[in-house]
């Protein structure tokens, strides 16, 4: 099957190029999964590009330990492993093969085809496209398990999301606003109307201003830039509000350890105002927002879609910051 391969780190489009590799078979749990789309997110810029270097210890010093990049998926059931119930080949489907991290021979999703665990796995939406499916899956269900579980956003609250036309942002501004909340989107001059068109109540455009010169105060802070340190951000809370930080920062910029001090002193020493975020691709989770996307409170934002032989340039596109929210990869 066609397959992008990384051969070590750096620039995307030098190092992800496009070879061959044999059909995974499906174990005990595992659904064999032929994939229509995928999407680019943090961690496949982080895995490619070996920055910050602190990750290396983890993912391996000279080319990650796993070649594949991507873990978000939308395809169409080929095989099911023993003891799997509920899929059956020619399923359409969508979620994730993300466990947490950089593992040996962990699969990816820049490939045609792919095993997933069938507990990270979801009937997909019949009104939604494959590239659509792809694109909800990690940006999606981290927003809606952000903003519904961690935060617990209700009716009435005061949100403020630091780069809400990302493709984590564009989520987290609409299930805000579906949960009863008043949004402030944070973006740039070029994208503040795409934002307001999302839900946002306000927008602060960061080339005029910064949302820390503002005398609002906000229930919850969603940082999806962290280009002001916790500290700072945690100003603008209200006093029993509470902070997501959610990046590594500006990649190619604190290339030794990026954010991960910060986030790491957030994990150790949570409180009520500061909670890290995690991904849970869940079914539940994944039906959850395949739901609210079909009842039309949250659409999924495409920035554009690669050919999978394009996928370097896909994920050099993720790395300059200017996606208008998700980056979908094609291999049909």
């Amino acid at each position: 099957m066609r397959t992008i391969l990384q051969s070590g780190y750096g620039e995307p489009e030098r190092v992800l190029v496009q070879g061959e590799s044999d059909i995974p078979t499906p174990g005990d749990g595992e659904v064999l999964v032929r994939v229509h789309a995928t999407s680019v997110n943090t961690p496949d810029c982080i895995a490619t590009l070996g920055v910050p270097y602190a990750l290396r210890l983890v993912s391996g010093l000279r080319a990650p330990m796993s070649p594949v990049r991507g873990s978000d998926v939308a395809g169409v059931v080929e095989a099911v492993g023993a003891h799997v119930t509920g899929f059956a080949p020619g399923d359409a489907v969508f979620g994730s093969v993300w466990t947490g991290g950089y593992k040996r021979g962990a699969p990816g999703t820049f490939c045609e085809y792919t095993v997933v665990p069938a507990t990270q796995l979801a009937h997909k939406p019949a009104q939604l496209s494959f590239e659509e499916a792809a694109g909800a899956v990690m940006s999606g269900v981290t927003a809606l398990v952000a903003m519904r579980d961690v935060a617990r956003v209700r009716a009435g609250q005061q949100v403020l999301v630091n780069g809400a036309s990302g493709g984590l942002g564009t989520f987290a501004v609409q299930i805000a606003r579906a949960l009863g909340a008043r949004v402030t989107g944070v973006c740039s001059t070029r994208n503040v109307e795409l934002v307001r068109s999302l839900g946002a109540s306000h927008v602060i455009d960061y080339t005029r201003t910064s949302y820390l010169e503002q005398d609002a105060r906000y229930d919850v802070v969603m940082d999806n830039v962290m280009n002001h340190p916790p500290s700072v951000s945690a100003r603008v809370l209200t006093a029993n509000g509470m902070l997501l930080p959610n990046s590594i920062g500006s990649i190619g910029t604190h290339k030794w350890l990026g954010t991960l001090p910060s986030m790491a002193f957030g994990a150790l020493f949570k409180s009520r105002q500061w909670r890290t975020i995690q991904f849970v691709p869940s079914r539940k989770n994944l039906e959850d927002i395949g739901a609210l996307i079909q009842s039309g409170a949250v659409k999924v934002v495409i920035d554009r879609t690669y050919p999978l032989a394009h996928a370097g340039q896909a994920v050099a596109h993720m790395v300059s910051r200017r996606a208008r929210g998700q980056i979908v990869i094609s291999t049909m």
